[in-house]
C-alpha cells in the first residue's frame, strides 16, 4: 500500500520511468521488489489515475528485456568471480545454495529456465548474470528473454489491471447494496420500535381503570 500511495503522488510518467527503473535493475541482478512496484502501477491504472496500462506494460517489458540483455554481458564478462562478490555482497540471494540450485535449472532447462525465471522471484535475479556466466548464446537467451518479458510484465500488467476494474465494480455494487441494506433495516427497526411502543401504550392504558377500581 505504501508503494501504491507513492506512485499514487508522482505524475504518470514517473511511474513509468520507476517501473522501468526497479524492473530493469532487478533484471541486471540487485535485489529489488519489481513485482511489487509492477503490481502497485497495474493496481494505480486500473483507478483511473491517468496511468496507462499499455504504456506501463511496454515500460515493464522494456525493463526487464534491457536490465536482463544488460545482466548477461555483466555475467558473461565477470565469470564465476562475479558470483563469488555477488554471494559476499548479497548473502541472502546470490549464497551459493541459490547459485547451485540456479545453475541445475540452467542446465536442465536451458532456454526454459531463462523463459520461466522471469515468473520465479529467485530466478529473475538470476537469469540475466547467470545466462552470461555459463556462456549460453545470446540468440537463444535474447529470445527467451524478450517472450519472458512479454508475458510477465505484459501479462502481470493485464491481469492486475483488469482484477482491479472487476474488483472496484464489485465494491461499488456492494456499496449500493450495503447502503440499501442498511436503509431496510433502520426501517425495519423504526417499525418494530413503534410498534412495541403502541403496544406498551396500550397495555399501561388498560392497567389505569383497574388501579382506580381498586
Amino acid at each position: 500500500m505504501h508503494v501504491q500511495e507513492w506512485l499514487d503522488s508522482v505524475p504518470a510518467v514517473a511511474v513509468y520511468a520507476v517501473v522501468a527503473l526497479v524492473i530493469g535493475l532487478e533484471s541486471l541482478g540487485i535485489p529489488l521488489p519489481g513485482e511489487i512496484v509492477l503490481v502497485s502501477a497495474a493496481l494505480l491504472s486500473s483507478q483511473h489515475s491517468g496511468v496507462n496500462p499499455f504504456v506501463l506494460g511496454a515500460c515493464a517489458t522494456a525493463g526487464a528485456v534491457i536490465g536482463d540483455s544488460i545482466g548477461y554481458a555483466i555475467g558473461r564478462k565477470g565469470g564465476r568471480p562475479l558470483l563469488a562478490w555477488l554471494g559476499a555482497k548479497f548473502p541472502r540471494h546470490f549464497s551459493e545454495g541459490h547459485v547451485a540450485t540456479a545453475e541445475r535449472s540452467f542446465e536442465k532447462w536451458g532456454m526454459w529456465a531463462v523463459f520461466f525465471g522471469r515468473f520465479i522471484a529467485l530466478l529473475r535475479i538470476f537469469a540475466g548474470p547467470l545466462a552470461g556466466v555459463l556462456h549460453m548464446p545470446y540468440w537463444k537467451f535474447l529470445t527467451a528473454n524478450l517472450l519472458g518479458g512479454i508475458c510477465w510484465a505484459g501479462g502481470t500488467t493485464a491481469v492486475v489491471y483488469y482484477v482491479g476494474i472487476v474488483a472496484e465494480d464489485w465494491l461499488k455494487r456492494f456499496s449500493y447494496v450495503g447502503l440499501a441494506a442498511a436503509v431496510l433495516f433502520g426501517l425495519a427497526s423504526m417499525l418494530i420500535v413503534r410498534r412495541k411502543a403502541k403496544k406498551a401504550q396500550l397495555t399501561q392504558k388498560e392497567a389505569e381503570p383497574v388501579s382506580a377500581g381498586e
